[in-house]
């Protein structure tokens, strides 16, 4: 009780009564920068300060007039999924003189303005920079010049900056992602995902341009993600000879009866002369020396258009309230910052520090997201003769358990790739624990798992079925396929198997093998991991039928959706796609409600139409309320609401569960895989002693899952205490503290726990220890 009297106490200090907030987009646009905006308004207002579009960027700040107009909370209604940037973004050359920073700073002055948010990239933020360490003097000129008096001179004394990325390319260091990467990514999967098929028909090969001048983070995850034959970015000049090891690569690929070839190239590759690599010198160089059909498609603009995906609203978002809160803390001697991400971890990094790294080029390399993806990738993408192949006589089991999810088979893929490359035999089992015991089990090969990571659903095939019933028919599987490891990919059915397995490792020695289990579900109710695969393709399914059925609204009379969410018990899809989506509220299980909790909820709503809102949006989790159907949800919204709104609802379904996985899901699944394989050819070795695999200690039998800012391993047997078994959910779920960001946004009046914020470290802090 005491923390949460210190926490209100804190967020109440933080009031932003008497203060004015500047918000501006500068430099490139980047999908979910409207997001962003949003939140700083909407957060602005709650906490009492006075907020203020800067329309055009730094250009609308040197011109001022209309190009400065106060927000309020209806004016940045219905832009949470729009593209671009509503308030304009244009690149100022004026800015970049005194003279026009002492215009901006008179434009401000006049309107009492001394915080300012600037979204966008290092460009941006290092010239909000500048302006800050000049405010002092410029507001000194403006006195002499007659511009200001000394008392509007004093009360505007202090000039606080907070910076937010909004970048496509990901070049900023000390954050894993910048806000629009995600969505560029999306962008270049779907067009990917098309021409594969396009491609496979005519047997063709394609090389395709991505944006990035200096950062080739868009190529490499794209490549990562679609399984590229070969990706070339400017952080990684090949060396002489690169054309023949290509050809040589791609030749290979073919005789593999793999009918298409797909290349990516972002716009700045280089090779190690400093000559630029394009897309036509590739496709010639293919052409003259295999004889492939080649074509060439350049993405272009599209990367930076269409809507934001789900992770870029809720980076945004989150980004947006952190940068208000930390825009309350600042004073004259902390230095400007930016708010960023680590892992799932809010942090506020010095600005000129992350601005230094970046400008040194190949810096990049180092940061932390970047160099995961680059060693993924490589590890992936080179199939070596078997003769190079380390021979370890080990074999390795991998199996999907639980229901289907987005990313399961780039998982899979991944694991079997990397296992082979350690040298291990790989092994498929069909159908979970049920295809185990009854000997649905065959070895699996490196071209087997070719185009698997783009695919949705499980094609090795996924059950519920637990072993425990089965022990005695597992345990002479193990033995006759001599598996000496297992890779378990799936839900809650998949940590119960291994956690039943591993406590009968007293009765069959045929179990004391290294196991562990990879979280894949689209509920994300694992204990022990904050991110699962599949979660996030399926809250872009719930975002975007969402946008959907808003839109339907459009032009209407006003109108309230009643959409309902999988999860189970567990309410992180309808919570988080809440937030994406821009819901007004959100009901789960984790959160008890009542019938005066709906009244509220409905009055709530019924004031915010009388405003001029058009559109309202509630979700409910499937098992939030036995007795609060969505039906008895939809006819009291629908009773309570006439006169003013009216209802439609929707049950959204295994819809969530289908579809193409996500970039991201793709590139988690990816990694994670890969991780959880070389953590079993570690634990093979240690516990391969007098010619046979004995592992029957706790640390043997884990779980590797996301922690904040890290990937662990955590012994299953560890997190049986965390998990509440009767309603298949963590004790202690980290989203839970999203809610009252999301109430905040829906125009509630709720306490906000701001002890989780992130703190001002330095950039080198932000690199995490390498857990086991």
């Amino acid at each position: 009780m005491a923390k949460q009297q210190d926490t209100r106490k804190l967020f109440e200090d933080l009031s932003g009564a008497g203060k004015s907030i500047g918000v501006l987009t500068s430099g490139g646009d980047a999908q979910g920068m409207n997001a962003a905006v949003r939140a700083v308004v909407r957060m602005g207002i709650y906490v009492g300060a006075k907020v203020y579009f800067i329309h055009e960027g730094y250009q609308g700040m040197v011109d001022g007039g209309d190009n400065i107009e106060e927000a309020s909370w209806e004016s940045v209604s219905s832009m949470l999924q729009v593209g671009g940037t509503v308030i304009g973004s244009a690149r100022c050359k004026e800015f970049r003189s005194h003279e026009g920073r002492l215009k901006a700073a008179h434009q401000l002055v006049l309107r009492g303005i001394t915080n300012l948010c600037v979204i966008g990239g290092d460009g941006s933020l290092t010239g909000a920079n500048l302006f800050r360490e000049e405010w002092s003097g410029l507001l000194e000129e403006l006195v002499r010049q007659g511009l200001i008096d000394e008392e509007a001179a004093q009360n505007n004394s202090e000039l606080h900056i907070v910076g937010m990325v909004g970048s496509i390319d990901n070049d900023f260091c000390g954050t894993d992602m910048t806000i629009g990467t995600d969505s560029a990514l999306h962008r270049i999967i779907e067009v990917v995902d098309a021409i594969m098929t396009t491609a496979q028909s005519h047997q063709r090969t394609f090389v395709l341009e991505v944006m990035g001048r200096h950062c080739g983070y868009l190529a490499l995850v794209s490549a990562l993600a679609c399984g590229a034959d070969w990706v070339l970015i400017p952080e990684m000049p090949p060396e002489d000879g690169w054309e023949e090891h290509m050809c040589q690569k791609l030749s290979e690929n073919r005789a593999d009866k793999k009918r298409l070839n797909i290349i990516i190239v972002a716009e700045g590759a280089i090779d190690c002369h400093n000559k630029p690599i394009t897309t036509n010198h590739i496709k010639e160089l293919v052409v003259s020396c295999l004889g492939f059909d080649t074509r060439v498609t350049i993405l272009g603009h599209v990367q930076r258009g269409g809507t934001p995906s789900a992770f870029d609203r809720i980076l945004a978002s989150r980004m947006g309230v952190e940068a208000v809160l930390a825009l309350l803390e600042a004073s004259d001697s902390t230095p400007a910052c930016v708010v960023s991400l680590c892992g799932n971890q809010a942090v506020r990094l010095p600005l000129m520090e992350c601005v230094q790294m970046v400008s040194a080029y190949v810096s990049l390399i180092f940061c932390r997201s970047f160099e995961n993806n680059l060693n993924t990738y490589k590890l992936l993408s080179y199939h070596k003769a078997d003769s190079e192949l380390p021979n370890s006589s080990f074999n390795v089991a991998v199996l999907n358990v639980g229901a289907p999810a987005a990313g399961m088979n780039a998982a899979v893929r991944s694991a079997v790739r990397v296992g082979i490359k350690e040298g291990h035999k790989m092994f498929a089992v069909n159908d979970g624990f049920e295809g185990f015991y009854k000997g649905q089990i065959k070895e699996i090969t490196w071209g087997d798992v070719a185009g698997w990571t783009g695919q949705g659903g499980s094609i090795l095939g996924t059950k519920r079925t637990l072993p425990a019933k089965h022990l005695d028919k597992i345990a002479e599987q193990i033995r006759i396929h001599n598996i000496n490891a297992l890779l378990v990919i799936g839900g809650f059915e998949a940590i119960l198997g291994v956690i039943e397995l591993s406590a009968a490792r007293d009765k069959y020695n045929d179990f004391c093998v290294p196991m562990v289990m990879v979280p894949a579900t689209v509920s994300n109710n694992i204990l022990g991991s904050d991110i699962s695969i599949g979660a996030d393709t399926a809250l872009n399914a719930i975002t975007y039928t969402c946008d959907r059925i808003k839109q339907s609204a459009s032009g209407t009379k006003r109108r309230v959706f009643i959409i309902e969410t999988m999860g189970g018990y567990c309410g992180y899809l309808a919570s988080v796609g809440g937030l994406a989506a821009g819901a007004d509220t959100v009901y789960i299980y984790e959160e008890p409600f009542d019938i005066r909790d709906l009244q509220s909820n409905v009055e709530h709503l019924t004031e915010k139409m009388k405003t001029g809102i058009q559109r309202g949006l509630v979700l409910r989790n499937e098992n939030s309320n036995e007795n609060f159907t969505t039906d008895f949800i939809y006819q009291l919204y629908s009773e309570e609401g006439k006169g003013v709104f009216d209802c439609r609802k929707n049950v959204l379904g295994h819809m969530q569960q289908g579809g193409a996985p996500s970039p991201f899901d793709r590139n988690f699944g990816t990694k994670i895989a890969a991780k959880a394989i070389q953590w079993i050819s570690r634990k093979l070795k240690e516990s391969y002693k007098n010619g046979k695999v004995f592992a029957n200690t706790e640390d043997t039998a884990c779980l590797l899952g996301m922690r904040r800012r890290t990937m662990a391993f955590q012994p299953v047997v560890q997190l049986k205490d965390e998990t509440d078994f009767a309603h298949r959910i963590p004790k202690e779920q980290w989203w839970l503290k999203l809610r009252p960001l999301m109430k905040i946004l829906a125009k509630y009046k709720t306490s906000y726990d701001v002890s989780d914020s992130g703190q001002l470290e330095p950039v080198t802090r932000v690199r995490p220890k390498k857990a086991d």
